[in-house]
């Protein structure tokens, strides 16, 4: 069952086995291909000819498009609206399967752990585990994240 995101997110908000989702987001060859040529211009994200012609079998989205955009999706939804402080950074990264123009991926929170600071009152610690996943339920890409949250009526120290 998944958690509704709701008007706002503090760190009392989240509970170990909490479960969030995105709505998803669509990839087109357009939006792969402007992507990759600003970001990642590797043949295989820019030119649809050349892809062909790679272990891929034609153009693939850039991870680090994959990893914007949902990201974008999630903040969009109000992941982490008022209380998201920031991250130190995001472990065990894999893109596991491409994605492609026309696919549609979303993101699936899973709180793996949510923990006070030790040193600082106003905020705590929660560890995410993170799947994106594709209109045929294809876990696309996984990585953990820990994002440092305010404690909800403290305040940004």
């Amino acid at each position: 069952m998944f958690k509704d995101w709701g008007d706002e997110q503090y760190y009392e908000d989240f509970e170990v086995g909490d479960r969030f989702r995105t709505e998803p987001v669509g990839f087109s060859e357009e939006s792969i291909i402007a992507f990759a040529t600003r970001y990642d211009p590797q043949r295989f994200h820019v030119d649809p000819e050349a892809a062909a012609e790679t272990m891929f079998g034609g153009l693939i989205a850039s991870g680090w498009q994959v990893i914007c955009e949902t990201f974008k999706a999630a903040i969009d939804a109000g992941f982490l609206r008022h209380g998201g402080m920031s991250s130190p950074g995001i472990d065990e990264l894999r893109w596991i399967k491409p994605v492609r123009p026309g696919d549609e991926i979303h993101l699936v929170y899973d709180v793996t752990e949510a923990r006070p600071s030790r040193t600082r009152d106003d905020r705590g610690y929660v560890t995410l585990s993170v799947a994106a996943v594709n209109q045929r339920n294809e876990t696309v890409m996984t990585y953990s994240v820990v994002e440092i949250v305010l404690k909800r009526n403290i305040g940004f120290a």
